[in-house]
């Protein structure tokens, strides 16, 4: 099967949202104003090697196919020994993908729960959420996903985000801030790519 490179089109999405007029994305909340609490909400904990943990609450109501997924890969194993293979400081960590460079995945794709895919999910990626990266097809998205370091509302609508970070985002700012990237799409070499000791589904 042809291998598709995972990737978060950030200049692409900007320029075709300023080309085509698109309706602009969902206003952030005030600032102080705490973010709407999941209806539905299962807890992982992505442990980072010489880093640390990231909590994470996710939104089974608001994406269940995703979170299903996210919760299955983790179940068996998956992650564990992966990488962070593509930082942006200022942005997101991306992880979750078995080859390191961005082309690989699980073997299965999911339905994209996201609304230019025809699916509601208010989640906005707001600092600290995590959401699934894919490739052009909305149906891509596998195993890889990111967090956001920085608010990055731009991508509402048209990635699946699933959760938020409730404890340890200053781990995946520490790990932004470390990387080293080798391009302007934020490719780590492997010898440089932090290593994803394992995530666990605590409930």
């Amino acid at each position: 099967m042809k291998k598709t490179a995972m990737f978060i089109a950030v200049l692409s999405l900007l320029a075709l949202l300023t080309a085509c007029g698109s309706a602009p994305a969902p206003a952030a909340p005030e600032a102080g104003t705490a973010p709407e609490p999941f209806q539905t909400v299962r807890h992982a904990e992505i442990t980072v090697r010489d880093y640390g943990t990231i909590k994470l609450e996710l939104d089974e109501g608001t994406a269940p196919i995703t979170v299903a997924n996210f919760v299955k890969l983790a179940r068996e194993g998956f992650y564990d020994g992966l990488t962070f293979h593509r930082i942006m400081d200022g942005f997101m960590i991306q992880g979750g993908d078995p080859t390191g460079t961005g082309s690989g995945g699980s073997g299965e794709t999911i339905k994209g729960e996201f609304s230019s895919n025809g699916v509601n999910n208010p989640i906005s990626h707001k600092k600290g959420v995590i959401s699934m990266a894919r490739a052009k097809a909305p149906d891509s998205a596998s195993s890889q996903f990111f967090i956001t370091v920085a608010d990055a509302v731009f991508l509402d609508g048209d990635y699946a985000a699933f959760g938020r970070v409730t404890e340890g985002i200053e781990v995946a700012e520490q790990i932004a801030r470390d990387a080293r990237p080798t391009d302007n799409n934020g490719t780590v070499p492997p010898e440089q790519q932090p290593v994803i000791e394992s995530i666990v589904i605590t409930d």
